[in-house]
This record gives C-alpha cells, structure tokens and sequence, in this order.
C-alpha cells in the first residue's frame, strides 16, 4: 500500500518552508503528500511581506475532503495563527480518528511572537492532546510552558514533562537555538531520554529546518517506522540536507534547505 502523509500547515511562496517544505520532504522520502493550507503567504528568501489567513471553514472542507478519501497514514501540523484555525484542525482530527506530529510554529526568526495569547492557549488546551510528538525549538518550548529559554538538559527536561502533561505523547526538544559545535536534540516519551546529535552546519541556506524535521518524521510515520526510528531517520535527512544545501543559490537571503540532495546535484547535473 502507498504511504499517505498530511500536511496541515501555511504556504511558503517562497518554497522553501510550510507546505512546499512539507511536500518536497514526503517526495523525498518515498512518501505521497497531500495539503491542508491554514495561510498564504506572500515570502521570499529575504521575508515575509503578507499574510492571509485561510477560513476555518475552507480548512475543515480541506481536512474533511481528504481524510474521507485517502488512507492517511501520518499528519504533520505547523502554522496555526488562529484560535479558530486551531478548533477547527481539533475537531477535524478527532472527527477522522487521528493524531499528529506537530510543530508548534510559534517564534520568528527574529524572535516575534507570532501566535496570540488566546491562539496559544488554544494550541495547548485542545492540539497537544492529539499530538503523536510535538517538536518545538527552545523558545517555542518556552512560550508554551512560561518559562525562560532552557540552557541546560535539565530545564530541557522540565520543560519537556511539562508538555507531557498537557497531553502531547512524546516531546522533541529540538537543540538548535543552543550553543556549542553540536545540534542536539533529545526525546523525551516517558522513557530513558534520547539524544539526537549532530555537527553544527554553518550555512545561510537553513529556511524551512523546521518544517523539514517534522515533515520527516511523518513521513517516516507513514512508512510505519516506530517513533523512534522516525525520529532519528529525520535527523540525518535534515542533517544532510543542511550540509548539501550550502552549494544551492537560491534567492539572496536564507535560502531552503536541500530536500533532494538525494536525487540530484545543486549544480542541475
């Protein structure tokens, strides 16, 4: 049988985040993807200059049309800006008998909130308890528990049972924001905590890393990996599209990251 996986997230005109992220990393990965936008953005590789929501009617129709016909095998969730946005993907995903990988994109770059108080409450209260995983970077993981940005394993570690408990099955603490010659990220399900470690890469082209972590771990889902093994598959797809990635000259800000370092050369050849 196909593996399905689904990405409900924003669109990147850019293509190298959201939804374009999340179809390109599936198609990477031996996986067919199908969308439910929430938001379309106008952005490029330097940023974004507009935004328009999606009608929390028009994303139940979206979820509704395809949960009723494919055989879903994963979803991945990512930009959610609204509380009715948020509702409607609930009550979409319990009307349909699924959880998700989610991606609580929360935090700009720039270090703007990007969700509002009521959003975010809304995003604890009602998705994290349908959360199959949830992986959010130190500031995200911050906002969602009040507490400052961890700096060491141990707040990791608090932060991460405190999302636990608000429903969320496993937590990936995605290390990036840290310091050192290391990425690491750690798993937190309950059990022995894992560690997810690899060299830092210095490269401008890092739009979407995000996206592509949790679109992989989906996608891995979908070809019914266990969690762990999703998971740690996802980290060296991301690992590896990061170091090829600094050959790609795409825009002239932070461009994407290479989803088919794979399949073909950033040269075309």
């Amino acid at each position: 049988m196909t593996a399905i996986a689904v990405t409900i997230a924003g669109s990147d005109s850019g293509g190298g985040a959201g939804i374009q992220a999340d179809l390109k990393t599936f198609s990477a990965l031996g996986v067919y993807g199908a969308s439910v936008i929430t938001a379309v953005t106008a952005q490029n590789t330097c940023g974004v200059t507009a935004v328009e929501d999606i009608s929390p009617d028009v994303v139940s129709a979206q979820i509704d049309a395809v949960f009723s016909d494919l055989a879903v095998g994963a979803v991945k969730i990512g930009m959610v800006s609204r509380q009715e946005t948020i509702t409607a993907i609930a009550a979409g995903l319990m009307r349909h008998g699924q959880m998700a990988v989610i991606d609580p994109v929360m935090v700009a770059t720039s270090g703007d909130i990007l969700l509002r108080p009521d959003a975010i409450a809304t995003l604890k209260e009602e998705l994290l308890p349908l959360g199959l995983i949830v992986t959010p970077n130190l500031p995200e993981a911050a906002l969602m528990t009040g507490r400052s940005v961890a700096g060491s394993e141990t707040e990791m570690a608090r932060q991460a049972e405190m999302l636990l408990k608000l429903g969320a099955r496993a937590v990936l603490m995605k290390g990036g924001h840290a310091k050192g010659d290391e990425a690491v990220d750690i798993l937190f399900n309950g059990d022995t905590p894992l560690h997810l470690s690899r060299p830092r890469v210095e490269t401008r082209n890092d739009h979407g890393t995000g996206c592509t972590l949790s679109a992989a771990i989906a996608a891995g889902l979908a070809r019914r990996h266990t969690l762990e093994e999703a998971v740690v598959a996802a980290k060296t797809y991301l690992h590896e599209a990061l170091v090829a990635a600094s050959a790609l000259k795409i825009g002239q800000g932070r461009g994407p990251v290479h989803h088919f370092h794979q399949w073909w050369s950033p040269s075309g050849d």
